[in-house]
């Protein structure tokens, strides 16, 4: 899903190409997730922002937001599938496309709602969502006070935008106040903003720390690396606005996607093997022979001797059910219900829904064969079940 600089990269296009101008058309059909889930609606959205100016855009880990000429603000969350789109600018290129972005039809599928300027010549730029875990809602305040509000108010820091409260003595608190694993704590966004999957990855990476140690059980030493390494992931992410061929070739995530692909590397350059692990209910990308254990994890869960670090056979029990998981689930949960929401495999439920509106695929109910044989059963009176009522017979 997008995160701390996936954002940052829709927040540069919005400032690049709506501040200034006046929106003069508005189109947001009804969706009860988007809109409805964040106490809003398509047409109040609509008339909010019609006939408004631009003024700012502004973002806090993985919210951002609108600052218009007049409240309410439009405050927005991506969700697991959502995106920005602006006609004729190369504001998804982080992801491989076959085409240019330019030749693509307009709107683009399962926009939810669209913008359009009055000026010359016009910008269109459009939100989309296939999925519908992201979530656009108003908040009426003045554009000062929108980072007060719910839900910003109750996230943690931005790494990025927030240094001088993300401080090596922060994190240690934060960390020595709790007793979850490592990677837990990254991902709760009540914790510190903007850190999903692949950034939290990332940043235990080059930490050298393991997702499943308790986070109250590393050394000042090894919290001052974490800390290092959060605010270098992060910043040199959100500088390169999520375009993954500018990231440096050592890190990570230039091979941490080859889980569950025919002929996917398994190993990192230099040979070191490459392992996929649940923490928090999430899958984690570790390389064994870089990310030691050096203290407590979740019950259960066998810690990797240095012998066996590097071992791609190496078997992994799973861990007691125990109160403690409920605490860990808890921490790792994210906001809006989207990191955490997991889809039934299968036909995407929206692959057929028309353009600009969504479409909740329901199972064919399941009809039980009757019991009943053909000779047996009576020209009528025969209930929904398939049994025959005495009063049939």
């Amino acid at each position: 899903m997008p995160e701390i600089a996936e954002v940052a990269r829709v927040v540069h296009y919005l400032r690049k190409s709506l501040v200034g101008k006046t929106l003069s058309v508005v189109n947001a059909p009804e969706d009860v997730n988007v809109f409805g889930k964040v106490g809003t609606t398509g047409g109040e959205f609509q008339k909010a922002m019609t006939g408004k100016k631009v003024l700012d855009a502004g973002q806090q880990g993985k919210y951002f937001w609108l600052i218009m000429s007049s409240p309410p603000h439009p405050v927005m969350h991506l969700g697991m599938t959502g995106w920005v789109y602006v006609r004729g600018e190369p504001t998804s290129h982080y992801r491989s496309r076959e085409k240019d972005e330019s030749e693509e039809e307009w709107p683009p599928e399962y926009w939810k709602f669209t913008l359009e300027t009055d000026s010359k010549p016009k910008v269109e730029a459009a939100f989309r969502d296939a999925r519908r875990f992201g979530r656009v809602r108003l908040v009426h305040c003045a554009a000062k006070d929108i980072k007060n509000t719910t839900p910003l108010k109750e996230n943690g820091p931005d790494p990025v935008l927030d240094k001088d409260v993300l401080t090596e003595e922060w994190l240690e608190q934060k960390m020595k106040s709790k007793h979850v694993p490592v990677k837990a704590l990254l991902l709760n966004q009540a914790n510190i903003s903007g850190i999903g999957n692949w950034v939290g990855d990332e940043i235990l990476y080059h930490a050298k720390l393991h997702p499943e140690q308790y986070s109250d059980t590393f050394t000042s030493e090894q919290i001052k690396q974490l800390h290092k390494s959060l605010m270098f992931v992060c910043q040199t992410a959100v500088d390169h606005l999520a375009d993954s061929s500018k990231f440096p070739d050592d890190w990570l995530f230039k091979h941490r996607w080859g889980k569950g692909k025919k002929d996917a590397p398994t190993t990192l350059p230099n040979g070191d093997p490459i392992i996929h692990i649940t923490v928090g209910g999430r899958t984690s990308c570790v390389v064994p022979s870089v990310q030691k254990k050096t203290g407590a994890v979740a019950a259960g869960v066998k810690i990797i001797d240095d012998e066996d670090a590097g071992s791609k056979n190496t078997k992994r029990p799973k861990a007691n059910v125990s109160k403690k998981r409920k605490t860990i689930k808890e921490e790792v949960s994210d906001d809006d219900e989207d990191d955490e929401t997991i889809e039934p495999k299968g036909e995407d439920p929206e692959a057929k829904a028309p353009k600009g509106r969504s479409k909740k695929a329901r199972p064919a109910p399941k009809v039980k064969a009757s019991k009943v044989k053909p000779e047996e059963a009576p020209r009528e009176g025969r209930r929904r079940s398939g049994r025959v009522s005495k009063r049939d017979n």
